[in-house]
Parts: C-alpha cells; sequence; structure tokens
C-alpha cells in the first residue's frame, strides 16, 4: 500500500514549478511563502472549528487540508515530511513538558 503523504509530497514539488493557471500548488506557490503560510493558518482554525462542532467528517476533512497546506509549505521552505519525521522520532521517549522546557 502507497504511503499517501509521500505520494501527495511529491506531486507537491512536481507541481510547485507548473503553470499556476492549471495548478493550485502553482497558483499558492507564486504567491509567496507568506501567502502560503496564511493559507496555513486558515485551515488550522477550520480544523479547530470542526473539532469543537464535534462534526467528525468536517474535522477530517480539515485535518486534510491542514496536511497538505503544510507539506505545501515545507515544499517552499526546503524541507519535506521526512524532516518532520526525524524531529518527531528525535523527540521520541522524551516528556513533552521536558521537550518544551528545553526550547525555552
Amino acid at each position: 500500500m502507497p504511503d499517501y503523504l509521500d505520494t501527495l509530497e511529491a506531486v507537491i514539488r512536481e507541481r510547485r514549478a507548473g503553470d499556476p493557471d492549471s495548478s493550485y500548488v502553482a497558483r499558492l506557490t507564486a504567491k509567496g511563502r507568506a501567502k502560503i503560510a496564511q493559507k496555513l493558518g486558515e485551515e488550522a482554525v477550520e480544523t479547530v472549528i470542526a473539532a469543537l462542532s464535534d462534526d467528525r467528517i468536517a474535522l477530517t476533512s480539515e485535518a486534510a487540508d491542514l496536511v497538505f497546506h503544510l507539506a505545501v509549505l515545507l515544499a517552499d521552505a526546503g524541507l519535506s515530511l521526512d524532516d518532520v519525521r526525524a524531529e518527531l522520532a528525535r523527540r521520541e521517549g522524551v516528556s513533552g513538558l521536558d521537550e518544551k522546557a528545553s526550547r525555552i
């Protein structure tokens, strides 16, 4: 079974340099990182709203939008989901409270 996040990331990387008239990823990329980050923030808010309304279908949909826009932002920054996976692996076994305190 394919890893759909890896597939999504590959498609995003391919489409970043595409035609903004035919690709949402290319259009968003052309608008710059601030716009990509703004869209990520909007999707985060929509995810929170769906969670608070206890709507599982909406939450699932908004979470997918959030992950998609995060992947677009990571690609724009020259990062990948593997970078995120590596950071999560680094944190494995570390208390969330301890990890957060180490960044302060």
